[in-house]
């Protein structure tokens, strides 16, 4: 017999409201749902609550209807790279509209996606050859499975058998049944296990804070361990079953900020490559100049993460999302390498793959312009100054608090996680709703600055974390306010929580 009590999920697409008590930054007993009572007809992330609503944005700041300014430290979902409301991004949107805002990739080419695409493989030194432009991060995700699938099947000799794919635990690759179905985010693929695909598996993640065996692990012993785990399963699942190991180079909203060990992502491609199956790495987040890639002589302007030293491989497959349009138009996209192309083109010839808006002339026109700005002002450079300052600043200001149990992060891209005992590494439970609860408060006045916060992170049902995402373009004054103001919303939270 059905419950009378209507089950929640908590899939940290929704902030969950902590208490009165928490949630006011002046202590009055204002209760946050009255605020935003729902009269929206638009199906809004809660159907109790109307967010609160944006008239205008510019540079770091968003102002409010209520006439709040809003510190986003946090560039969105790590998106506003340039900040808002770049007068030359505009500009460019508009040449492109009053040239052609739309037309079907199926039977024309324009201008401007052609140039992304030039430039995108030119950052990557020739070694990605082709690029495919789509709406979004799941649908980036979507397609490079397709092509990895397709890959196995055009090559010589095929490997029709090839369609398992291997991913991590606390991992997020996308919201749509494909890109969900291999990802590893507990509790947003709870709701919909019965619709997704069972060819998929998880091994763990590169996490050092929780993953080592001790803190007398070293990097090498660890790095070891988890290529021996994924060796293992590429047995389990039988290795010529295997289409592709998928990762982010950096785990975005899963695990907070996370970086590989030095060393990890050298072992995968030893594995993948041992067993003939494609390297996949999602960039989504973390890509475009996001954790500050440091130069080397064969890529002396790194924008991907995979240019990075610590990572140190290329990838036969990758997809792009968040920063590459900066926000100003939704767009993402998938790369692939010159052996991936090659077997289509002894095969089929073409991509077995098409949407609607792919390759939106608007779209690519944004993220073209997008990408010269990064370029032309050498922003990635500033991520990495910025970034070093940003690191620093948040561990000297937030290191030592009892509640913080990790900081960690690359470039302008950082997490702090939280925990309710330092030495054991003990998460809150859910029901605390810490990450949400920070966020809601730095929300408020005095604060107002946004701060992502994700759950899951120790386990994939408990552990909470705040992201911080700064636009390439902070000065060091900005990371100072940015550092000032988060360490001032935990510490009040904190002191109301442990009060409560």
């Amino acid at each position: 017999m059905p419950s009378a009590t209507p089950t929640t999920f908590n899939d940290g697409n929704v902030i969950t409201k902590p208490s009165k008590a928490r949630c006011t930054a002046d202590g009055s007993a204002v209760d946050v749902a009255t605020r935003s009572k729902s009269i929206s007809t638009v199906l809004h992330r809660s159907l109790d609550q109307d967010p609160l609503r944006v008239v205008s944005a510019q540079g770091n700041h968003l102002l409010l209807s209520n006439g709040q300014r809003i510190l986003d430290a946090t560039g969105g979902a790590a998106v506003a790279c340039l900040g808002h409301g770049n007068e030359q991004v505009r500009q460019a949107i508009l040449n492109q509209m009053m040239e052609v805002s739309y037309c079907h990739s199926l039977f024309y080419a324009v201008t401007a996606v052609e140039e992304l695409a030039n430039l995108l493989i030119e950052s990557t030194e020739g070694e990605m050859t082709r690029a495919f432009f789509i709406s979004s991060g799941s649908e980036a995700i979507e397609a490079a499975l397709k092509l990895a699938r397709q890959y196995h099947l055009e090559k010589q000799p095929s490997e029709p058998q090839r369609s398992h794919i291997i991913a991590r635990q606390q991992s997020y690759h996308g919201t749509t049944l494909g890109a969900l179905g291999v990802g590893g985010h507990v509790a947003r693929r709870a709701l919909f296990e019965p619709l997704l695909s069972t060819r998929s598996s998880r091994v763990s993640p590169c996490y050092a804070y929780r993953g080592k065996a001790s803190e007398f692990e070293d990097d090498d012993s660890y790095v070891n361990r988890l290529e021996a785990e994924l060796d293992a399963e590429f047995q389990r699942v039988g290795p010529s079953n295997v289409a592709a190991f998928i990762a982010e180079p950096v785990v975005g909203a899963a695990l907070g900020c996370v970086p590989a060990v030095k060393g990890y992502f050298r072992a995968v491609r030893k594995v993948c490559d041992k067993y003939g199956a494609l390297l996949i790495l999602d960039e989504i987040m973390c890509g475009s100049g996001r954790i500050g890639p440091e130069p080397t002589v064969h890529y002396p302007k790194p924008l991907h993460a995979w240019q990075d030293p610590s990572i140190g491989v290329t990838p036969d497959i990758m997809t792009m999302g968040k920063g590459l349009g900066g926000g100003y138009i939704p767009v993402a996209a998938m790369l692939a390498n010159r052996k991936v192309v090659e077997a289509l083109k002894g095969g089929s010839k073409a991509f077995q793959h098409g949407q609607t808006y792919q390759s939106h002339p608007v779209a690519c026109r944004a993220a073209l312009e997008v990408q010269k700005i990064l370029m032309q002002d050498d922003l990635v450079a500033n991520v990495r100054k910025q970034g070093k300052l940003l690191g620093r600043l948040l561990k000297e200001n937030l290191g030592s608090h009892p509640a913080v149990g990790d900081i960690r992060g690359r470039g302008l891209f950082w997490g702090v996680e939280f925990v309710a005992n330092k030495t054991t590494k003990e998460p809150f439970e859910p029901q605390e709703a810490v990450a949400s609860g920070i966020h809601e408060l730095g929300m408020q006045q005095p604060y107002s600055i946004s701060l992502y916060p994700g759950t899951g992170s120790a386990d994939g049902k408990r552990g909470d974390h705040i992201l911080l995402a700064p636009a390439y373009t902070a000065t060091e004054e900005d990371i100072a306010e940015i550092v000032s103001t988060t360490g001032r919303v935990i510490e009040h939270f904190f002191s109301h929580l442990q009060r409560a």
